[in-house]
């Protein structure tokens, strides 16, 4: 089974932000694959289901992103779950809008929800999606980059094409492996 975590803040109060990638992701794999994300669990919402003949488990952490962590090593404690299982989808600063940058392992940069994830797992031996939003115009301005809503529609298309290459890339994961993702989206 795949465990497959979109990070993020909640929707109600956080949709349409640049810190909600991972959500977006997830949202885009559900509605394709008919997976309901309507259980809670783990700190999270989530859902199984089916995609190219694999059971996965999608989730969306609810304890706001600094604190993914504790949601994801629930889920990953209950399921037994094998970190090579594991795709983790959010949004980072340092790659371009429209872009994603797939890694089967690494250090958390400066995004709190990964150092949260890594800090609770014990490692950095799993799989990640870098989903690109770009930098702000001022340094100083990064939360309110990151968690501020998006308002030009040129932005939110960008954007929308780094999820749709996420979601691609997932599924090329789970049919032919992390290394032959890596090669077509990289």
């Amino acid at each position: 089974m795949f465990l497959i975590v979109g990070l993020g803040n909640p929707e109600s109060e956080y949709n349409n932000t640049r810190h909600n990638m991972g959500f977006d992701t997830i949202n885009k794999l559900a509605k394709e694959y008919k997976i309901e994300l309507n259980k809670n669990k783990f700190k999270g919402i989530y859902g199984t289901g089916i995609i190219e003949n694999e059971k996965v488990l999608l989730l969306k952490p609810q304890t706001y992103m600094n604190l993914s962590g504790e949601s994801i090593i629930e889920a990953v404690n209950f399921y037994k779950i094998d970190l090579q299982d594991l795709i983790i989808i959010y949004d980072d600063m340092d790659v371009e809008p429209g872009k994603i940058k797939i890694r089967k392992k690494g250090g958390p940069g400066s995004h709190n929800g990964m150092k949260s994830v890594i800090q609770n797992l014990n490692s950095e031996e799993f799989t990640r999606i870098r989903v690109g939003i770009g930098t702000p115009v001022h340094k100083n301005d990064m939360i309110n980059y990151v968690i501020g809503k998006i308002s030009s529609q040129e932005e939110k298309d960008k954007l929308n094409q780094g999820t749709d290459k996420a979601k691609e890339a997932i599924i090329e994961m789970i049919k032919n492996g992390v290394d032959t993702a890596m090669n077509k989206f990289n």
